[in-house]
């Protein structure tokens, strides 16, 4: 019930945290911030309104505490703001209220003038400083390189006394670093771990791609990776990879999965579609009580924008993704029957079942949809892949690890043993001792992306041809 980090207060007098301390075990999201009395371990709250108050950064003036938060409305995405307020809790204003982006990881200025935070803004995480009037200038981009497998946001940045920003950056063709932004806007790289490997490597060229959604004409951002070696006169079998949450987002930041699709000759294309953050509390947000709902057609307008570039084979089009990803996955063969093969990973195919066994079954009542299973079931299992099993003809594999409590291995047998009993091509893959974070190590990884990969190749036709 308590979490994140802790802050001193200038004077040392106290310690700034934030924790859910309500009676309440369902009321999950909200949480305050407290003021801890070292001498007497006093408590004091500073905080009280429904949501989550979180990151609490004491200023070095002594004057003022910042934090990051936001009123509570019970839906499936809402913005994260940074706010400040007087240190015994008085005076609370929101600083980034014109800012549509959730900002994290407040940090202070020496002179306790501004605060510098981070946030993603489409696909890319920003350093910005943010003044006490509120205005935000952004300082430096590329953060992240702290999560490897997937292109997916994180890293973390420090701000010295002079204004200069240390911090962890990534590039699709760079994993992590760490670099140095100088008050004056310059730019060094501090470190290159990565030097001698890459030097030896030839990765896939990464570009940034966009397209309407054929439901409503909404601009949807994704990237391509193109094979080492790529020849434009060549047709290559397509991946389409799709993002866990749904509420997170992948970006122009380092993959080795989809370095290691793209290795196998694959082309890549991992979007962004609705629901993804980065884009706004809005474009977020389209998924309340309607998931999986229309980023099915984002995803399939991003393949269509994909072959229209003229060198995938569209006799080879092939889907996968991890969590959300997964479940993304097996809707789309229950919805479409375009792809070669699919390849299901740690998904939700029930969500009845997955609302009462996984480890944050109280984080989905009312939210994700309207009610409770056992008084609505219909809102439950309308969006859940399981009910159109019956349509799939697509041979579809499953791969979970064996101690994933988020997607337990019994959401994968269900959709494993219903192909089963109709008679369509699947396999089960269970990663052992994986946790949800199936690629936390890199054995799991790299067995995950072998798996994967077997199972395409399995089903590809043809070869590459030539388009001349």
């Amino acid at each position: 019930d308590h979490g994140g980090g802790l802050s001193w207060t200038a004077d040392g007098s106290a310690i700034l945290f934030s924790a859910n301390r309500t009676d309440d075990p369902l009321d999950f999201r909200d949480s305050e911030i407290y003021a801890v009395s070292v001498a007497d371990g006093t408590l004091t709250g500073l905080t009280d309104r429904d949501g989550p108050d979180g990151s609490p950064a004491a200023s070095p003036r002594g004057d003022l505490v910042a934090y990051t938060g936001y009123e509570d409305r019970m839906r499936t995405y809402q913005v994260s703001r940074l706010h400040v307020m007087n240190t015994d809790g008085t005076g609370k204003r929101v600083l980034t209220a014109d800012l549509d982006r959730s900002v994290s990881n407040p940090r202070w200025s020496a002179d306790g003038r501004s605060v510098y935070v981070q946030f993603d803004d489409e696909g890319n995480t920003k350093v910005a400083r943010v003044s006490l009037s509120g205005e935000v200038t952004v300082l430096a981009g590329n953060l992240g390189g702290t999560s490897y497998g997937r292109p997916y946001g994180g890293g973390s940045f420090s701000v010295a006394n002079d204004g200069t920003i240390a911090l962890t950056e990534t590039t699709p063709d760079r994993p992590g670093e760490i670099g140095a932004v100088a008050a004056d806007g310059s730019h060094r790289r501090v470190t290159r771990l990565n030097d001698d490997l890459l030097a030896a490597k030839k990765l896939g060229e990464v570009e940034e791609i966009w397209w309407e959604s054929s439901f409503d004409g909404r601009r949807i951002q994704g990237w391509i990776v193109k094979p080492p070696g790529f020849d434009p006169t060549r047709r290559y079998p397509l991946i389409v990879e799709i993002h866990g949450g749904p509420v997170s987002n992948y970006g122009d930041r380092f993959s080795a999965e989809m370095q290691l699709y793209a290795s196998a000759g694959y082309v890549v294309l991992y979007p962004n579609p609705r629901g993804s953050t980065s884009y706004g509390e809005a474009f977020g947000d389209l998924l309340y009580r309607n998931y999986p709902g229309q980023d099915f057609d984002d995803v399939m307008s991003g393949v269509d924008a994909t072959i229209d570039l003229g060198y995938v084979d569209e006799r080879n089009l092939f889907i996968t993704g991890g969590s959300a990803g997964g479940i993304m996955t097996a809707w789309a063969v229950g919805h479409t029957d375009r792809f070669r093969a699919a390849a299901a990973q740690k998904p939700v195919i029930n969500w009845y079942s997955k609302t009462l066994v996984a480890d944050n079954w109280f984080g989905y009542f009312h939210t994700r949809y309207e009610g409770v299973p056992w008084e609505t079931p219909e809102n439950y299992l309308k969006f859940s892949p399981i009910s159109y099993v019956g349509n799939v003809t697509t041979p579809t594999m499953l791969i979970v690890g064996d101690a994933d409590l988020r997607t337990p291995i019994s959401e994968s047998e269900q959709f494993f043993h219903a192909l089963k009993y109709r008679g369509i091509e699947t396999a089960l893959v269970r990663l052992p001792g994986a946790s949800h974070d199936i690629s936390r190590r890199p054995s799991q990884l790299i067995a995950k992306v072998a798996n994967v990969i077997a199972w395409f190749d399995r089903y590809r036709v043809g070869e590459q041809t030539s388009m001349r």
